[in-house]
């Protein structure tokens, strides 16, 4: 099996693992109305890259060498999924975005109506806590758990994702600068991938400085992923998208390309991968090369 093959693998294996969890991240005793879980479970199990919760998975192996560590980590990893799930909901409202598809089908105000996606957004936001909260019964230390759901907050909220969103909805082509998009970019996309990776991290009980490594890695990849996506909605297939292309370009939204240009962005994105993967090597990591695979996967997907 060649390692191309071996990460597609890997990969596939841990995209299963979180689907499965996240058809029980509802407690079997609560009563939530039919509509609403309804449209939560429209976005939530749409399915997708499932990115940042491998990442919390693969970052916990990384540092304790085993897979029990992922196990351990999994209620970060749905918790994470939850999160970014509401956002895109969110995201694709009319007051925002205005997009009609996401991943090849209806966005979710287009099939359940603007008030039911709103209420599906906070409703994900809202319990993602409660199930991070979760990770103590599955044996992560109550002060690690405290600390996710303390970072959680921080990363996902008004210094963290929502800032970005706002920087990003106040920024338009011919004002914003190359500074306040790597800003947008950073907060509104990296920020959740970081924390995925400090989540992960604190599962396996990693030390300060590995936490710090951590961070440091997923911050560099969460902004080539950002780049990238800017390029792929100039030069992907709209098929394997699953969004339509150049919809930057028309709601004249600031994007690097536009900035920098096409080759410059290609350059930026193969350094921050460089410099992602270097920050993994002083960190006595037990197991880091399957987090440097998947930033180098990250660098040459076309959608």
């Amino acid at each position: 099996m060649t390692m191309s093959e071996s990460l597609h693998t890997y990969l596939q294996s841990q995209r299963d693992k979180v689907e499965q969890a996240l058809l029980s991240v509802y407690p079997q005793q609560w009563e939530i109305p039919s509509k609403l879980k309804e449209a939560m479970d429209y976005s939530l199990l749409a399915g997708g890259k499932r990115l940042r919760p491998i990442f919390v998975l693969a970052s916990a192996e990384a540092v304790a060498g085993d897979e029990a560590a992922s196990a351990r980590a999994m209620p970060f990893a749905a918790a994470i999924e939850m999160i970014h799930t509401y956002s895109l909901i969110h995201d694709d409202l009319p007051a925002m975005d205005d997009d009609d598809y996401r991943r090849g089908r209806l966005t979710n105000h287009k099939a359940h109506g603007e008030a039911m996606a709103i209420l599906a957004g906070d409703g994900l936001l809202t319990h993602a806590f409660h199930v991070a909260s979760g990770a103590v019964r599955h044996g992560v230390p109550a002060d690690r758990a405290l600390s996710v759901v303390a970072e959680l907050s921080r990363f996902a909220g008004l210094a963290g994702m929502v800032g970005g969103q706002v920087a990003d909805m106040l920024g338009e082509q011919g004002v914003t600068t190359l500074d306040q998009l790597e800003f947008i970019h950073l907060h509104k996309t990296s920020d959740l991938i970081a924390f995925s990776l400090r989540a992960g991290g604190h599962a396996a009980e990693a030390s300060d400085s590995q936490l710090d490594a951590l961070e440091l890695f997923g911050r560099n990849v969460g902004l080539a992923f950002q780049i990238q996506d800017d390029i792929l909605d100039l030069t992907g297939d709209e098929a394997k998208l699953g969004k339509p292309v150049k919809s930057d370009e028309r709601q004249q939204k600031v994007t690097y390309p536009y900035l920098i240009g096409l080759d410059a962005s290609r350059e930026r994105v193969a350094m921050l991968t460089r410099e992602a993967n270097d920050a993994l090597g002083g960190a006595g990591l037990a197991m880091p090369d399957r987090l440097r695979q998947i930033a180098d996967y990250l660098l040459s997907r076309d959608h």
